[in-house]
């Protein structure tokens, strides 16, 4: 199974208790929780010589920022239904795409 990434996330993602969404995101998407109870994995990053993710719990009703992009985790604590926010940006303000390489070290490195 290939793994999800922003532009193959259904409108709405439903997860039961126990199962995980596990997908690179880019910077500043909105997660919003429109019912449920979920542990939500901060991409990857650095503290000193130490990576480290940061955890949230989001409850309904909660809309989640991500700061910086990369692979997150969301684990259902109880049966979830989200909706994930792409950020806008105009064509003209998108950069080309990079190499698949490139982008999974962004993704990976927060960068």
């Amino acid at each position: 199974m290939s793994p999800l990434t922003l532009d193959r996330l259904p409108d709405t993602v439903v997860l039961q208790p126990g199962e995980a969404l596990r997908a690179a995101l880019d910077p500043a998407t909105w997660l919003e929780m429109l019912e449920g109870r979920a542990l939500l994995a901060s991409p990857p990053s650095w503290f000193g010589d130490t990576v480290f993710t940061a955890k949230t719990v989001l409850n309904e009703g909660d809309v989640h920022r991500l700061e910086r992009g990369g692979w997150i985790e969301l684990s259902a604590l109880a049966p979830v239904r989200l909706r994930v926010h792409a950020p806008q940006q105009s064509p003209a303000a998108r950069p080309a795409e990079p190499r698949p390489v490139m982008r999974l070290v962004r993704l990976l490195t927060g960068s």
